[in-house]
């Protein structure tokens, strides 16, 4: 979507606040014993609050109100009856719609005490998310999102998952431009317009390359098995550079 009226924008800001805000609040009730589908609950029951409609249920028929994956899962993780426990890496991807406008947003979770290199990668997930956004603007190139984000992960030591991509957002979850690559490619030619609603979410790794879909036909692993993670904002370009949307109220 490319933001043409205020009213537009305004829009936009509402279902970022409350998809931030459910995401949010999804991270801060995360407890050990609890399951994926008690924590899903209270994504729903907020969203329904504010009016909102869950995007992977209502667009693609995905079986959980909220995408929540467990460890070895990376994304697309169904909520079901999967105990959370200490240690655990939880990632939630909370998208949903409201007045026909949609924003989508994630992070990755830790679950009391972890292993200091775990620690590191939600560290480093994050800021690799912030230096993708921060090549958001009018003008540039859609590939310096990726550039960028590549020449950190390479720094660091990491990889990133390489089928998982940003993507336009906004009238509906997955528009035009299409996939967004947050990796490095050589023919990626096309640039950012102005008023251009996209989402910026790499896939940070120690060694996974690429995502395959588990038997449920939802559930996505990393190939080769590697700890992921993921963070992901709904931006706007502007003259003046990215305008997050997902910000919590």
């Amino acid at each position: 979507m490319t933001i043409t009226r205020d009213e537009e924008l305004e829009a936009l800001r509402i279902i970022g606040r409350i998809v931030a805000d459910t995401l949010q609040a999804m991270g801060r009730a995360l407890e050990p014993g609890m399951t994926t589908a008690e924590l899903d609950a209270i994504g729903r029951a907020l969203l329904e609050r504010e009016g909102a409609l869950p995007a992977p249920e209502a667009v693609y028929d995905f079986p959980g109100a909220t995408c929540i994956s467990v460890n070895e899962e990376i994304a697309h993780g169904i909520p079901g009856a999967r105990v959370i426990r200490a240690g655990d890496l939880v990632n939630i991807d909370v998208s949903a719609s409201k007045d026909g406008y949609f924003a989508d947003t994630g992070a990755s979770f830790r679950v009391g005490r972890v292993a200091p290199s775990l620690e590191k990668l939600c560290r480093d997930g994050r800021k690799a998310m912030q230096i993708g956004v921060a090549q958001v603007a009018s003008g540039r190139p859609l590939a310096g999102i990726g550039q960028a984000i590549g020449r950190f992960a390479e720094r660091n030591g990491y990889t990133l998952i390489r089928n998982l991509a940003s993507h336009g957002v906004g009238r509906s979850l997955h528009e035009e431009p299409g996939e967004i690559p947050t990796w490095p490619v050589s023919n990626e030619r096309r640039r950012i317009n102005r008023g251009l609603v996209l989402t910026v979410e790499p896939f940070l790794s120690r060694g996974g390359l690429w995502a395959s879909e588990g038997r449920d036909g939802w559930t996505l692993y990393s190939e080769p098995r590697a700890a992921v993670v993921q963070y992901e904002h709904t931006v706007v370009a502007t003259d003046r550079g990215p305008l997050v949307l997902t910000l919590p109220g």
